[in-house]
């Protein structure tokens, strides 16, 4: 079975219809205001309705508070939320919704800790280190940190590209590829060819 392939960052239901077009399993949309592909509550509401029911749609959030978080779930209600912050294990599981959690790779963590804390239903995302931002910075991270052998589903994300998606995939064998800046011709513009490149690398492999 080929791996999933979930395009994040994608900010009208343009995009979003394009990107199911090509053959995406599911897209993100990144409700944190700090973000250069920041869409509001209302926003994404529009990018879920122009889907069809096949792809996942899937909230990001970063730091968000929890009445920030109900409001998601009962207004957008979202297959997946995407902790991408510095939450904690209780808040994440506060809420009794599907989740995946982000673990943005810093040089000290161990992943094994990081990954015992938390109980994901959606599986752990694995995106590059940054001290300032919160994902979506195009840096790649060094896939062979990643175990093996595992009890979890595997979410890869962090520089991926059209070019090396093939590679991450063989190296890491994940369940899903996350990709945002590398399928862009500007920051919250999708391209469409590199789209299309893009899924049809990950699904070949």
């Amino acid at each position: 079975m080929s791996v999933a392939v979930k395009i994040c960052g994608i900010t009208d239901a343009e995009q979003a219809k394009m990107v199911e077009e090509a053959g995406a399993d599911a897209i993100g949309v990144v409700l944190y205001e700090n973000s250069s592909r920041y869409v509001d509550l209302e926003g994404a509401i529009e990018i879920k309705h122009a889907i069809s029911g096949n792809m996942l749609c899937i909230a990001l959030v970063v730091n968000a508070t929890a009445e920030f978080i109900h409001q998601i779930i009962e207004r957008l209600a979202p297959d997946l939320i995407q902790f991408h912050g510095d939450e904690s294990p209780e808040f994440c599981d506060q809420f009794d919704y599907p989740y995946i959690r982000a673990i943005r790779m810093h040089g000290n963590l161990t992943v094994s800790s990081e990954v015992e804390r938390y109980q994901p239903s959606g599986g752990f995302l694995f995106d590059a280190w940054h001290a300032d931002q919160y994902g979506g910075t195009g840096e790649k991270f060094d896939w062979h940190r990643l175990p093996k052998a595992r009890d979890f589903r595997l979410i890869l994300a962090g520089g991926l590209s059209p070019d090396n998606v093939a590679v991450a995939i063989r190296t890491v064998a994940p369940d899903m590829v996350d990709v945002s800046g590398g399928v862009e011709s500007a920051a919250g513009i999708k391209d469409q060819h590199k789209v299309v490149a893009f899924i049809d690398n990950a699904k070949s492999t």
